[in-house]
């Protein structure tokens, strides 16, 4: 058993070495909680930066993608109980699918979604027994569209974004919260990691900054909201979205993220 003073309590931040995740990481080490970081990359630059501020900070490099992955997480947390658990591990895959490596495919999938709610099960049941803790799940409002030459990532958010909600309405008497953010595009490595430098979407250079995005998910969390859209203009494309015919919404999504849409890679 780990004695170690946590304040108030274990953050557990996945997909935490840059951008949506590392801003979380950020602002809970702010509020005194001792960090437990995992990502498929180096963690050494994220840990440096939050210890300097004075944050207590594990971390593990692991994919969670797989079982053995999610498995190493669990036992580095150990018996300590998890005041939060941001779910927030997560990439994308551009191009068309029949045209993507199947493995690529798998390992989005498996990310996204399994090893998301592994994780989320085995926490979750941790917090039930103890009548107490929060998750945010990191979705998006690709969820709400069919996303064409990004099909599997936004079908994976759209599942994630469902199962965030019925989660919560099973534990809403449980002392548990759950919350889900649903971001638009935001500055990240995402697009450089899914191959859609290409990209409308990759070269908009009006994306939120993952630091602004965070702090509205954190926000909500804190005060126990079901969901919340990052963004005016997210908040009006959702809003959008719910009443636009799938087959028309597919097509502006082909639009931003077909190959070469937004020119020369830079």
């Amino acid at each position: 058993m780990d004695d170690r003073n946590t304040g108030p309590g274990l953050a557990v931040v996945t997909g935490a070495s840059s951008g949506i995740g590392y801003e979380l990481a950020r602002l809970m080490a702010e509020d005194g909680y001792a960090l437990v970081l995992a990502a498929d990359r180096p963690l050494d630059e994220a840990r440096e930066g939050l210890e300097a501020s004075g944050a207590q900070v594990e971390t593990l490099e692991v994919d969670l993608a797989t079982k053995e992955g999610v498995d190493a997480l669990v036992a580095r947390i150990g018996d300590r109980p998890v005041a939060i658990l941001a779910a927030n591990a997560g990439h994308g895959l551009g191009r068309g699918f029949l045209d993507q490596d199947f493995d690529e495919v798998l390992h989005v999938i498996n990310t996204n979604v399994t090893g998301t709610v592994r994780l989320a099960q085995q926490v979750g049941r941790r917090m039930r027994e103890a009548g107490e803790g929060r998750i945010l799940f990191t979705g998006s409002i690709a969820g709400f569209m069919p996303g064409a030459f990004q099909a599997v990532y936004n079908a994976s958010k759209a599942f994630l974004d469902s199962f965030s909600f019925a989660l919560r309405n099973e534990l809403k008497d449980s002392g548990v919260v759950v919350t889900c953010l649903m971001p638009g595009v935001t500055d990240t490595e995402f697009f450089e990691r899914a191959g859609l430098m290409d990209t409308q979407v990759g070269q908009d250079d009006k994306k939120m900054h993952p630091a602004k995005v965070a702090r509205i998910g954190y926000e909500a969390l804190k005060r126990c909201d079901g969901d919340v859209v990052a963004g005016l203009k997210n908040k009006l494309q959702a809003a959008a979205a719910a009443v636009t015919p799938q087959t028309l919404l597919a097509e502006r999504h082909r639009k931003m993220a077909e190959p070469g849409s937004g020119g020369e890679a830079p």
